[in-house]
């Protein structure tokens, strides 16, 4: 791999799809699309009485709770003990008397647990995705220890709803989650954060198609430093969410809003009026399509299927220098420097890859920087006429007509030739894709009288646009 930042930092960049979503009932696509996750954990979190070696301290009314190697802690057992009780049954009336589908996130050792609450689940109709085995933290997973649970919660979780679940989400994940994940058939996996759209993630086995989850419009931040303290501070921040996304999404920017819920947490009095009040928020605004995540996930497919690319980031080196070797004339150690600095995901557009190019040039010496410019042809000149250019300069020059000059034309590209040459100590460089030989001819007459500052600046500039160019034709776009 040629890759040292296996990070994606640019995602869709400034031209997201548009995912016109469906609209049931409306005319023309929803303008956003709304997904609700109930994480079902109950009874899957930290404990001993499951074999773990400490108690739970995640996500409860304990702020600031730490876990008690050894033994039981009854207070959080309890805690635990209400979402399944009661905060489920108060979430899922919620729900199904607005008929607003939902997505489990179902921890399988919990939903075995609880056969009355899998069954409501499945009377209406609710998605339940897999959240694992147990909800426990894998970051210090070996990657061997993560894929027997995995396997483990596939198999416990088709026996106790008596379907395989089509979505995965450990949570607490590791840097072999997603790998993990790509190596099932899943529709969809939702270990990430980073987009309001889904997208197709490369790994070492196959494309997976991620649903990114949410950590700010979820009712976690009711157990954590920094985060609501009321039922009301939760409605504004998920109203302003939807407003801004539904204001994106009338100007032809739809994007996909996740809520996450625990029943334990907005299960509570005092938080489920303001979840409440947000559900009939949304129920009266049009265009809205409120799906599960399965739903979202096959219109994506079925819209947007992964598309098989060239990927600078992912070739090998020798392939990589001989296919973008000759980006800068006769300088393939710009290729090979491009490559110890190291290319991510974010250089695998021409705009991407073009940057990188740059920084490489632009950080040459001045004498390698003045090689690359006299390692250009003259335009029209003895090498054109030899037929010893290299494939790209003649395609370029041949793109302008610079093959089909009159004598006289012929005559005054010599002559101006001769004159640059002598005056600047290297060759005019034009990137010729897109002009004409008379548009070329003046800009090489207005050229030939700048002072030399302006004029090294300048062909330096034409030097990486060439480079840019001739890497959009290699990429495709």
């Amino acid at each position: 791999m040629t890759t040292s930042y296996p990070r994606d930092m640019l995602g869709y960049g400034r031209r997201a799809p548009d995912p016109r979503w469906p609209n049931p009932g409306g005319t023309g696509p929803a303008k956003i699309c709304v997904q609700f996750v109930v994480n079902y954990e109950e009874g899957g979190e930290n404990a001993i009485i499951h074999g773990d070696k400490a108690s739970e301290a995640f996500l409860s009314e304990i702020v600031g709770a730490a876990p008690w190697p050894g033994l039981r802690h009854m207070n959080m057992e309890s805690i635990y003990e209400y979402g399944a009780r009661a905060g489920f049954w108060r979430l899922w009336r919620m729900f199904t008397e607005r008929s607003l589908p939902v997505t489990v996130y179902g921890v399988a050792s919990a939903l075995e647990r609880s056969p009355e609450q899998v069954a409501a689940m499945q009377e209406t109709g609710w998605e339940i995705a897999s959240h694992g085995l147990k909800w426990i933290d894998y970051r210090d997973h070996t990657i061997e220890d993560e894929r027997a649970d995995m396997d483990e919660a596939l198999e416990l979780h088709e026996a106790v709803t008596g379907e395989k679940p089509l979505g995965w989400y450990t949570g607490r994940s590791s840097q072999h989650t997603l790998e993990l994940a790509a190596e099932r058939d899943f529709l969809y996996a939702s270990d990430a954060y980073a987009d309001d759209l889904p997208y197709w993630q490369e790994t070492r086995t196959k494309p997976l198609l991620i649903l990114p989850y949410t950590l700010d419009s979820n009712d976690m931040r009711f157990a954590t430093p920094q985060g609501f303290n009321t039922g009301e501070q939760f409605y504004t921040y998920l109203k302003d969410a939807f407003d801004c996304l539904y204001e994106e999404g009338e100007k032809g920017q739809a994007k996909m809003l996740n809520i996450g819920l625990h029943c334990r947490l907005v299960g509570r009095p005092g938080r489920a009026q303001a979840l409440a009040r947000f559900l009939d928020y949304i129920g009266s605004k049009p265009d809205v399509w409120v799906a599960t995540r399965a739903d979202i996930a096959r219109h994506w497919r079925e819209h947007f299927p992964y598309k098989p690319s060239i990927q600078p980031s992912r070739l090998e080196r020798d392939i990589f220098l001989r296919m973008f070797g000759g980006v800068f004339e006769h300088s393939p150690y710009l290729a090979e420097r491009v490559l110890d600095r190291g290319i991510g995901q974010a250089h695998d557009t021409a705009r991407g890859l073009s940057a990188a190019f740059a920084v490489a040039f632009r950080r040459a010496s001045e004498a390698e920087r003045l090689a690359v410019l006299r390692a250009h042809p003259d335009l029209a000149g003895r090498l054109a006429l030899a037929g010893g250019l290299t494939a790209e300069s003649s395609a370029e020059q041949a793109s302008a007509g610079l093959d089909q000059l009159t004598p006289d034309e012929l005559t005054r590209f010599t002559e101006l030739n001769a004159r640059y040459v002598g005056r600047f100590g290297f060759p005019f460089i034009i990137a010729v894709r897109g002009l004409d030989k008379h548009a070329i001819l003046r800009a090489f007459e207005a050229r030939v009288e700048n002072d030399p500052a302006t004029e090294l600046a300048t062909a330096c500039r034409e030097v990486e646009k060439i480079a840019r160019l001739r890497i959009t034709a290699i990429l495709g776009e």
